[in-house]
This record gives C-alpha cells, sequence and structure tokens, in this order.
C-alpha cells in the first residue's frame, strides 16, 4: 500500500496493493497497523455509504464540534474528491486538494479532522463509503459554498454545466464567512 502526501501533507491520497486474475481482484482498504506507520491512526466510529447520480455535488462540509477524520473510497463510478483546510492556525488554511477517485483506480483519501470535504459525481452514478473518526452530529454541521471564488476550486464539471446541490448546500457561506477552526487537530491516542 503506498501512502502519498500531497501539497497538502496531511490529506494523504492511497494506493491500495491490488490483486487480481480472472476470478476477479483483493484488496486491504484498511488495517490499524499499517495506517497507524504511515500516520493515519485514528478509531474509526462509523461507516457510511452513499449513492449520488451523475452531476450531484456534496460538501463543503465539516463539523466545528466532534471533527471528523475520513477515510475515504469509490466503490462504483467516479468521483472528483476535495479537502480545504479549515484549521486558521495551519500554515495549509485556505488551501484545497482535489483527486479522482474511482471504482478502477481504487484510491483512497485520507481526509483529517480539520477539513471540509465535498465531491462531485463525473460519472453516471458513484457509491461513495467512508469510515469517520467521529460520530455524524448535524448540530455542528457546517458547510462552505462549492465555488467560492477566494478557494476558486478547479471542478471537472462535465460540459461546464452547474452541478445539482441540495438546499442546504446551495446556501452555504463563503469561505470568508464560514467559521474555522482555532487548532490544529493530533491523534491523541
Amino acid at each position: 500500500m503506498k501512502f502519498i502526501p500531497g501539497k497538502i501533507a496531511d490529506v494523504i491520497l492511497i494506493e491500495p496493493d491490488v490483486f487480481g486474475d480472472h476470478r476477479g481482484f483483493f484488496m486491504e482498504t484498511w488495517q490499524r497497523k499499517t495506517f497507524a506507520e504511515n500516520g493515519i491512526d485514528y478509531d474509526f466510529v462509523q461507516d457510511n455509504h452513499s449513492k449520488s447520480a451523475h452531476g450531484i455535488l456534496r460538501g463543503l462540509h465539516y463539523q466545528i464540534k466532534q471533527p471528523q477524520g475520513k477515510l475515504v473510497r469509490v466503490v462504483s463510478g467516479a468521483v472528483f474528491d476535495v479537502a480545504v483546510d479549515m484549521r486558521h492556525c495551519s500554515r495549509t488554511f485556505g488551501q484545497w486538494v482535489g483527486y479522482e477517485l474511482s471504482a478502477e483506480n481504487k484510491k483512497m483519501l485520507w481526509v483529517p479532522p480539520g477539513f471540509a470535504h465535498g465531491f462531485y459525481v463525473m460519472s453516471d452514478s458513484a457509491e461513495f463509503v467512508y469510515k469517520c473518526t467521529d460520530y455524524y452530529a448535524p448540530e455542528y454541521e457546517r458547510s462552505v459554498i462549492w465555488n467560492d471564488p477566494e478557494l476558486n476550486i478547479d471542478w471537472p464539471l462535465v460540459n461546464d454545466k452547474e452541478p445539482v446541490l441540495s438546499e442546504k448546500d446551495a446556501a452555504a457561506p463563503n469561505f470568508s464567512g464560514a467559521e474555522r477552526y482555532n487548532t490544529l487537530f493530533f491523534n491523541q491516542q
């Protein structure tokens, strides 16, 4: 398994070893020891699975209290997955990274606590699964508008067509008006 830090070192792209033949494939998607040896030493408390149609954009979401780290992957279809650093005291505050995750490339992404997260569905549909380090707490959920001009995220919109958003995501504030974290999050295990 390869752990590849990007321009924001805390967000890690993971390329699992995939073993396949005429019968199909096998891959390990999480193993505590291997992940801990590579800086991802968290307890996961919740697994989620969502399905979305082509052109859906979910996010950018985060929880201002009970921040969630997320280990994300796609099991059907393809998405463009984005993490935005919301930690005010971080040297990468306000920066974003994005990666294509697909059932075909089998890549995973570690989005640590302190980041807003979202994804855009590029295929006909996509099924997205992720492990969380803390429980969903709707009273603490916050959002940042997907097309914030300050963030300037380069979403790969198919045919430059506006994405389909939930009412909540369409009404999200700009980055400059969004709540932010005043601390860095370190694993305290």
